[in-house]
C-alpha cells in the first residue's frame, strides 16, 4: 500500500516540477477571451496562416497576406501576366 502512495506522490511532484520548468506557451486573449490573432489565407497557394506570421503585401490599394515570399512573387508574376 505504501509503494502506491510514494508512487502517486512521486507522479504529482513530476508534474508540478514539469509545469514550473517548462510552462506551456501563453496564447494572447483579447478582452472577452477570444484569441486575438486571425487566420488569413495566402491568395496564391490558397495556404491559411496566423496574420502576425504573414508577409503582408499592398498590391492596387488591396491588402493581401501571403505565407511566403515566392508566394507574394508568384501572385505579383500571375497578376502582370493575367492584366496585360
Amino acid at each position: 500500500m505504501r509503494f502506491i502512495i510514494y508512487l502517486v506522490l512521486a507522479y504529482v511532484a513530476y508534474r508540478v516540477l514539469k509545469a514550473v520548468i517548462r510552462p506551456k506557451d501563453r496564447i494572447s486573449r483579447s478582452e472577452n477571451g477570444g484569441v486575438i490573432d486571425e487566420m488569413v489565407q495566402d491568395p496564391q497557394c490558397k495556404t491559411y496562416i496566423p496574420r502576425r506570421q504573414a508577409i503582408e503585401k499592398t498590391i492596387d490599394g488591396k491588402t493581401y497576406h501571403f505565407c511566403s515570399d515566392a508566394c507574394a512573387s508568384k501572385f505579383l508574376q500571375e497578376g502582370k501576366m493575367g492584366s496585360a
